[in-house]
This record gives structure tokens, C-alpha cells and sequence, in this order.
């Protein structure tokens, strides 16, 4: 059981480290973007954020999928990117198992997508507050 929550530690450090950079880089490339005019350019800004934000987390599936699939946990490639999306979202269909060494880290799996989703939404929030901070500020001089 401890090496299984090592296993599953080592993963969730991964997935954050992930995280943290594609915030980062997303970061540094909105600063140059900023303040935003027009309703369009806007859209296209906020559009362009969500793909950003879908890709990171499609990369930490990604992780987590080709774990299952190194340990044999899950037949084949497939039901691993599916069962680790399923997981990771926290939609739990039920309709694919780990086998039973292996259910914690599933558990920790649906615990961080939980947590980076949330990462995300509140990453997504304050970017659009700022944007309409700043668009207020433009409009104010």
C-alpha cells in the first residue's frame, strides 16, 4: 500500500508541476496581449485560454493514462487515456476498473483532477477580471 501511495504522490507532483508551467507560460504570454479592445479580440482571448487550459489538462491525463498502461493496469492504451479521463474528471462511469492494488491511486487521480480543475477555474476567473479591470481603467482615461 505504500508503494502504491508513493506511485500515486509521485504522479500528483508531476501533474502539479505540469500545472504550474502551463500557468506560467500562459501567464507570460497573456501579459503581452493585455488590455484587450473590441468584442471580438476578447472572445478570441478568452477562447484561445480555455483550449490552453484543456490541452494542460489532457497532458495530465495523458500522465496518469500512461501509468495505468506501463503497470498493465488496463488492457490496452485506450482504456487508459478513457479511464483516466473519466477519473481525472471525476465523471466516474464505473464501466473500467483498476484492479484492487491499484484503486487508491485512482481515488488520488480524481482528488487531483478535482484540484486542478478548480486551479484552472480560478486561473480562468482572475485573468477575466483583470481583463475587465483593465478594459474599465482604459475607459476611465
Amino acid at each position: 500500500m505504500i508503494s502504491t501511495l508513493l506511485c500515486a504522490w509521485c504522479l500528483l507532483a508531476i501533474t502539479v508541476t505540469i500545472h504550474a508551467a502551463g500557468l506560467s507560460a500562459l501567464l507570460g504570454g497573456l501579459s503581452s496581449r493585455l488590455p484587450v479592445t473590441g468584442f471580438w479580440r476578447l472572445t478570441q482571448l478568452l477562447i484561445s485560454l480555455a483550449w490552453w487550459l484543456v490541452l494542460l489538462h489532457l497532458a495530465e491525463i495523458a500522465v496518469w493514462a500512461l501509468f495505468y498502461w506501463w503497470r498493465e493496469c488496463l488492457p490496452d492504451i485506450e482504456s487508459a487515456v478513457y479511464f483516466s479521463a473519466v477519473t481525472y474528471t471525476t465523471v466516474g462511469y464505473g464501466d473500467l476498473v483498476l484492479p484492487q492494488e491499484w484503486r487508491l491511486v485512482g481515488a488520488v487521480e480524481g482528488l487531483t483532477g478535482i484540484l486542478m480543475c478548480g486551479l484552472s477555474t480560478g486561473f480562468f476567473y482572475a485573468v477575466g477580471s483583470r481583463i475587465f479591470a483593465l478594459r474599465a481603467k482604459v475607459k476611465e482615461t
